[in-house]
């Protein structure tokens, strides 16, 4: 039979109690249980220049810098790659496989699109100062992503794996930016 420490037991006591709070209950004392918790709400309202609203690509913008990406790996030869679209916080927006493309290339190219989010840089810059920065949980630093950018903000990344250089995969994921910057609007 496990027994709970008595240290082990106050936590639990009291993570239960803040839980019981957080819901609105209360609970019942040595002394009796108290009254039932007012169940009016008031309504709390904040200005909207005290909200942050992130900027994020389109989903449909997304997948033309996919294509795009995956595009310029077939026409060098590199259709096995991966290619994946994230926003800053890495959540994946958009992705292609390409033909043959190995399952470790899916992982990597959206750790590489994370990571040139996150860092508002392409990853091949980032390589230099691999080592301070190789334990950063989700990213990896080679090269093969690119940042998206709205001014100085960085807002996704797109990363390609797979390719038989960071070079190469770098070269594609240019290209997937390439074709949503505003100069190929024009």
């Amino acid at each position: 039979m496990t027994m709970l420490r008595p240290r082990s037991l106050f936590t639990a006591v009291g993570a239960v109690s803040a839980l019981l709070l957080l819901a609105g209950c209360t609970a019942a004392t040595e002394s009796g249980p108290t009254e039932p918790a007012d169940t009016e709400t008031a309504v709390v309202t904040v200005t909207e220049d005290a909200v942050v609203t992130p900027s994020r690509l389109t989903a449909e913008t997304a997948m033309v810098a996919a294509q795009a990406a995956l595009a310029q790996c077939q026409a060098d030869g590199l259709g096995f790659v991966s290619v994946s679209v994230v926003d800053r916080s890495g959540q994946l927006q958009a992705f292609v496989r390409g033909d043959n493309a190995a399952a470790h290339t899916i992982e990597a190219s959206q750790q590489k699109a994370y990571t040139a989010a996150a860092f508002g840089t392409d990853t091949s810059d980032l390589v230099a100062r691999a080592d301070a920065l190789r334990d950063l949980p989700g990213t990896l630093i080679l090269a093969g992503g690119v940042s998206v950018k709205v001014g100085d903000a960085s807002i996704a990344g797109i990363g390609v794996g797979g390719a038989p250089s960071g070079d190469a995969d770098q070269t594609c994921a240019a290209a997937g930016l390439a074709a949503i910057s505003e100069d190929a609007e024009s």
